[in-house]
Protein backbone atom coordinates (compact mmCIF):
# COMPACT_ATOMS: atom_id res chain seq x y z
CA UNK A 1 0.00 0.00 0.00
CA UNK A 2 1.70 3.44 -1.16
CA UNK A 3 2.34 5.78 1.43
CA UNK A 4 -0.34 9.08 1.55
CA UNK A 5 1.08 11.91 -0.26
CA UNK A 6 2.24 14.36 2.79
CA UNK A 7 0.79 18.15 2.18
CA UNK A 8 3.34 20.63 1.62
CA UNK A 9 2.22 23.96 0.79
CA UNK A 10 4.67 26.90 0.10
CA UNK A 11 4.99 30.03 2.17
CA UNK A 12 3.42 28.40 5.11
CA UNK A 13 4.95 27.43 8.22
CA UNK A 14 5.37 24.06 8.74
CA UNK A 15 6.13 22.39 12.49
CA UNK A 16 8.55 19.09 11.45
CA UNK A 17 9.29 16.52 14.62
CA UNK A 18 11.93 14.04 13.47
CA UNK A 19 12.12 10.86 16.49
CA UNK A 20 15.20 8.85 16.84
CA UNK A 21 14.11 5.13 16.15
CA UNK A 22 12.23 3.62 19.21
CA UNK A 23 12.97 6.76 20.92
CA UNK A 24 17.11 5.72 21.47
CA UNK A 25 19.54 8.46 21.49
CA UNK A 26 19.94 10.42 17.71
CA UNK A 27 22.57 12.85 19.48
CA UNK A 28 25.66 11.67 21.70
CA UNK A 29 28.15 14.25 22.01
CA UNK A 30 28.45 17.95 21.38
CA UNK A 31 30.14 17.85 17.70
CA UNK A 32 27.05 15.85 16.79
CA UNK A 33 24.50 18.49 17.53
CA UNK A 34 27.27 21.37 16.03
CA UNK A 35 27.22 19.32 12.66
CA UNK A 36 23.46 18.94 12.34
CA UNK A 37 23.04 22.24 13.06
CA UNK A 38 25.79 23.16 10.32
CA UNK A 39 23.98 21.02 7.91
CA UNK A 40 20.64 22.32 8.72
CA UNK A 41 21.68 25.97 7.82
CA UNK A 42 23.47 24.34 4.06
CA UNK A 43 20.36 22.60 3.51
CA UNK A 44 17.41 24.83 4.37
CA UNK A 45 19.52 27.52 2.28
CA UNK A 46 19.53 25.48 -0.57
CA UNK A 47 15.56 23.98 -0.39
CA UNK A 48 15.13 27.79 0.22
CA UNK A 49 13.16 26.79 3.47
CA UNK A 50 13.92 29.60 6.51
CA UNK A 51 14.13 28.33 9.76
CA UNK A 52 12.16 30.34 12.55
CA UNK A 53 12.73 27.91 15.51
CA UNK A 54 14.48 24.39 16.39
CA UNK A 55 15.09 22.40 19.26
CA UNK A 56 17.75 19.26 18.97
CA UNK A 57 16.70 17.09 21.79
CA UNK A 58 18.64 13.84 22.76
CA UNK A 59 16.61 11.74 21.17
CA UNK A 60 14.50 13.78 18.44
CA UNK A 61 14.25 17.37 16.78
CA UNK A 62 11.57 19.94 16.12
CA UNK A 63 11.85 22.66 13.30
CA UNK A 64 9.68 25.31 12.38
CA UNK A 65 10.25 26.53 9.31
CA UNK A 66 8.79 28.19 6.09
CA UNK A 67 9.40 26.28 2.57
CA UNK A 68 9.24 28.60 -0.42
CA UNK A 69 8.65 25.79 -2.65
CA UNK A 70 6.61 22.68 -2.67
CA UNK A 71 9.93 20.40 -2.98
CA UNK A 72 11.68 22.35 -0.46
CA UNK A 73 10.85 20.55 3.15
CA UNK A 74 11.46 17.14 1.84
CA UNK A 75 14.27 18.49 -0.18
CA UNK A 76 15.95 19.78 2.74
CA UNK A 77 15.01 17.00 5.37
CA UNK A 78 15.85 13.71 3.03
CA UNK A 79 19.39 15.14 2.59
CA UNK A 80 19.75 16.76 6.03
CA UNK A 81 18.60 13.06 7.44
CA UNK A 82 20.96 10.69 5.26
CA UNK A 83 24.20 13.26 5.95
CA UNK A 84 23.58 13.11 9.49
CA UNK A 85 22.95 9.09 9.46
CA UNK A 86 25.75 8.23 7.69
CA UNK A 87 28.23 10.74 9.59
CA UNK A 88 26.47 9.24 12.87
CA UNK A 89 26.96 5.48 11.49
CA UNK A 90 30.35 6.18 10.43
CA UNK A 91 31.32 7.77 13.84
CA UNK A 92 29.66 5.27 16.20
CA UNK A 93 29.97 2.60 14.34
CA UNK A 94 27.03 1.58 13.70
CA UNK A 95 24.13 0.56 11.21
CA UNK A 96 20.84 0.38 9.93
CA UNK A 97 18.42 3.37 10.21
CA UNK A 98 19.08 6.49 12.93
CA UNK A 99 14.97 7.78 12.66
CA UNK A 100 11.66 6.46 13.13
CA UNK A 101 10.42 6.13 9.89
CA UNK A 102 9.42 9.69 7.51
CA UNK A 103 9.34 12.79 9.65
CA UNK A 104 6.03 14.55 10.79
CA UNK A 105 5.02 17.36 9.70
CA UNK A 106 1.70 19.74 10.22
CA UNK A 107 0.55 23.15 8.49
CA UNK A 108 1.09 26.15 11.22
CA UNK A 109 -1.67 28.72 10.14
CA UNK A 110 -2.55 31.56 11.86
CA UNK A 111 -0.03 33.69 14.11
CA UNK A 112 -1.71 32.67 17.28
CA UNK A 113 -0.68 29.10 16.57
CA UNK A 114 2.86 30.18 15.20
CA UNK A 115 3.55 31.79 18.57
CA UNK A 116 2.11 28.73 20.15
CA UNK A 117 4.71 26.35 18.11
CA UNK A 118 7.53 28.91 18.63
CA UNK A 119 7.01 28.59 22.62
CA UNK A 120 6.15 24.62 22.50
CA UNK A 121 9.67 23.86 20.60
CA UNK A 122 12.04 26.35 22.41
CA UNK A 123 10.64 24.99 26.20
CA UNK A 124 10.77 21.41 25.09
CA UNK A 125 14.23 21.11 27.09
CA UNK A 126 12.17 22.89 29.98
CA UNK A 127 9.69 20.24 30.14
CA UNK A 128 12.20 17.64 29.75
CA UNK A 129 13.85 19.06 33.13
CA UNK A 130 16.84 19.40 31.24
CA UNK A 131 17.25 23.21 32.12
CA UNK A 132 15.35 25.60 34.54
CA UNK A 133 14.99 28.51 31.82
CA UNK A 134 15.29 27.95 27.73
CA UNK A 135 18.58 30.30 27.39
CA UNK A 136 19.86 27.44 29.37
CA UNK A 137 19.70 24.98 26.76
CA UNK A 138 22.59 25.12 23.63
CA UNK A 139 20.98 23.55 21.38
CA UNK A 140 17.73 25.60 20.60
CA UNK A 141 16.81 28.75 18.60
CA UNK A 142 15.93 30.26 22.13
CA UNK A 143 18.84 32.41 22.45
CA UNK A 144 18.79 33.54 19.05
CA UNK A 145 15.04 34.71 18.64
CA UNK A 146 14.74 36.05 22.12
CA UNK A 147 17.77 37.02 23.16
CA UNK A 148 19.55 38.36 20.07
CA UNK A 149 22.37 35.66 19.84
CA UNK A 150 23.53 34.36 16.65
CA UNK A 151 23.24 30.70 16.43
CA UNK A 152 25.12 28.14 14.57
CA UNK A 153 22.23 28.46 11.89
CA UNK A 154 22.29 32.46 12.12
CA UNK A 155 22.51 32.61 7.97
CA UNK A 156 19.19 30.40 7.83
CA UNK A 157 17.26 31.33 11.23
CA UNK A 158 14.67 33.76 10.46
CA UNK A 159 11.45 35.32 11.89
CA UNK A 160 8.13 34.53 10.70
CA UNK A 161 7.29 38.28 11.20
CA UNK A 162 10.07 39.95 9.57
CA UNK A 163 9.04 41.49 6.37
CA UNK A 164 12.40 41.00 4.61
CA UNK A 165 12.03 37.48 3.68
Amino acid sequence: MPRRARITLPEVAHHLIQRGNNRQACFYANQDYELFLKWLQEYATEADCPVHAYVLMTNHVHLLLTPMTSNGVGYLMKRLGQRYVQYINRTYLRSGSLWEGRFRSCLVQGARYALTCYRYIELNPVRASMVQHPAEYRWSSYRANRQSEQPPTANCLRNLWDPTW
